[in-house]
């Protein structure tokens, strides 16, 4: 494990759904900052911080045990901007965008864990 986090490009590809999430909740209503515009970027900046802290851990195990902290972030996000979607806080042409990154990042992610479990 001597690659460092800011290498991976499973990394760098949930640091790109993070800074569109941001993007796109700004423009959700008001009343919902504290509530789901919250809940989602809490979910979106989960995903590469878990990364990111496994891979400091320098322990394969370690590192499994926060990858798949990172799989039910993104699952987490996945169900909040389909509900943001619903509530018709963003439009359909952008939860499409976020969720296509939300699949590239989940299968890098898997990819990751089934190289690591070999």
């Amino acid at each position: 494990m001597e690659q460092h986090f800011k290498d991976l490009i499973v990394w760098k590809k949930a640091m790109d759904l993070v800074a569109d999430v941001y993007r796109v909740t700004d423009s959700f209503p008001k009343r919902e900052v504290y509530s789901l515009t919250d809940q989602i970027r809490r979910a979106a900046v989960s995903v590469p911080s878990n990364i990111a802290e496994g891979q400091a851990h320098f322990s394969k195990a370690e590192f499994l045990h926060f990858l798949r902290h990172s799989c039910g972030s993104l699952a987490e996000l996945e169900t909040q901007l389909l509900l943001a979607e619903r509530l018709e806080y963003t439009d359909h042409a952008k939860a499409e965008v976020l969720l296509r990154q939300v699949v590239e990042v989940g299968k890098l992610l898997n990819g990751l864990i089934n190289s690591l479990e070999k």
